[in-house]
């Protein structure tokens, strides 16, 4: 069992975390790949520019991965969240997770992203054509 978690100013390379969680005895990998959408609330998205606490975001995703493993049967987990500024259609974060079970894998995967986005100090501006405006990083 195996937890990998960075944060990165590179970019993030999906096939690279489906490896990190293959595993002969699981039967489902379970992949969120979080990226920049053009538009939010109609307006035009130049880019986004993330940034993070990076000692304080490690430590909580690792507790993330931690209490996934507790209440899921899980066999390797992914949490990579780049930061820099990113183009419409770049990748901020992917999760991956690796069960013996398909239900387990999905469930971990929606609970890591979902509680990331809540409690890990990451945070992104979004730019527009008129300005900016500074949010948590995955609202």
């Amino acid at each position: 069992m195996t937890t990998d978690i960075q944060i990165s100013a590179r970019a993030l390379n999906v096939q690279e975390c489906i490896d990190s969680v293959l595993s002969p005895g699981a039967g489902g990998i379970d992949v969120f790949i979080g990226t920049v959408r053009n538009k939010t609330k109609d307006k035009l998205v130049i880019h986004l520019e993330f940034e993070a606490y990076e000692s304080m975001a490690i430590k909580e995703m690792q507790h993330i991965a931690e209490q996934a493993r507790i209440k899921w049967d899980l066999h390797h987990i992914v949490i990579h969240h780049r930061i820099g500024i990113l183009a419409v259609g770049d990748i901020p974060v992917i999760i991956a997770v690796s069960a013996a079970h398909r239900a387990d894998a999905f469930d971990a995967c929606r609970y890591i992203i979902d509680t990331l986005k809540e409690t890990v100090p990451i945070w992104k501006k979004e730019v527009f054509e008129d300005g900016d405006v500074w949010v948590n990083a995955h609202p």
